[in-house]
């Protein structure tokens, strides 16, 4: 039984959710995702907690509580003019930062120094700040994929899927791994989706069915175009199930410019979902948009 079963949805439906990730990295950024979220554009945005404009994301959230809002579970900080660094205040920190006290700027130096019950910790402060600033949390995601064991293999799964299972959180794991190209990925990796999602069931956590995104490192000849067709080649080839699409919006002020490496890809992705084309795919295909507090319902035993 597929999620959208589980769901009250027939076996060969294709649900799809939109989350804007990476909410609360600046105002920029704040700015487009509001507008994206009042406007129906997209399901849902992940606020990346430790960031400084988090608090700007976290309060505007909280006076939309109707709006699906969860947290962005942040422990890297990968840009060389902006850092951020963890959250937790009451206890040892000292295998998540470097030596100026920040995050690790790569995935990789994270996943070797990270002791296990830091990170639970910091994953702890991280939901709890949302909390206390008002935030109607409805998931959780991961930025940069860090928790998931992607560069050597030492994931932080376990940790996560124990802090959700406490506070009632969905969390962004793929069921079925895909590739880049929409194809299934190799077995061996299939298989170890499949073993996390069973890890996830076991503690009552509700995952998704499939995760995609256009590719996050993009060319510097990228075009809105290109962009545009490549999305479209993902929603038409959609399986059944629940697919999460993520896309990284923003503003392309000077703000963004004196940070980020590709700013105009960012502003291309802010008018995606806003493009007729792609909106008239998801009419043309019967792909039906859904929300992450449907899957939230579920966990929680409301449907």
């Amino acid at each position: 039984m597929n999620l959208a079963q589980r769901l009250g949805y027939a076996a060969d439906d294709r649900l799809v959710i939109v989350n804007a990730d990476d909410y609360g990295l600046c105002h920029s950024t704040n700015a487009a995702i509001q507008k994206l979220l009042t406007d129906g554009v997209v399901s849902s945005a992940t606020i990346m907690m430790p960031c400084g404009w988090a608090r700007e994301a976290a309060l505007w959230s909280a006076r939309h509580s109707h709006l699906d809002i969860g947290v962005h579970f942040t422990f890297t900080s990968e840009w060389d003019s902006m850092k951020w660094g963890p959250i937790n205040r009451i206890g040892p920190i000292d295998t998540l930062v470097t030596e100026e006290g920040y995050f690790p700027k790569d995935v990789k130096s994270f996943e070797r120094q990270a002791d296990s019950e830091q990170v639970r910790a910091e994953l702890e402060a991280q939901v709890r700040m949302a909390l206390r600033l008002g935030v109607r949390l409805t998931h959780a995601d991961n930025h940069m994929g860090s928790l998931y064991g992607l560069q050597t293999g030492r994931h932080f799964l376990n940790e996560t899927l124990d802090v959700c299972a406490k506070y009632g959180l969905p969390f962004r794991l793929p069921r079925n791994l895909l590739m880049e190209n929409g194809q299934v990925a190799p077995a061996e990796l299939a298989q170890q989706a499949r073993k996390h999602a069973e890890a996830a069931d076991a503690r009552g956590v509700v995952v998704l069915d499939y995760l995609l995104g256009l590719p996050f490192r993009g060319g510097q000849n990228d075009t809105f175009e290109m962009l545009k067709s490549q999305m479209i080649a993902l929603l038409s080839n959609l399986h059944a199930g629940v697919s999460e699409i993520i896309i990284h919006p923003s503003l392309v002020t000077d703000e963004l410019r004196a940070f980020h490496d590709s700013p105009l890809r960012r502003g291309m992705e802010l008018d995606l979902f806003r493009d007729r084309d792609i909106q008239e795919t998801i009419r043309r295909e019967g792909i039906l948009p859904i929300r992450w507090r449907e899957l939230q319902d579920l966990q929680r035993g409301a449907k």
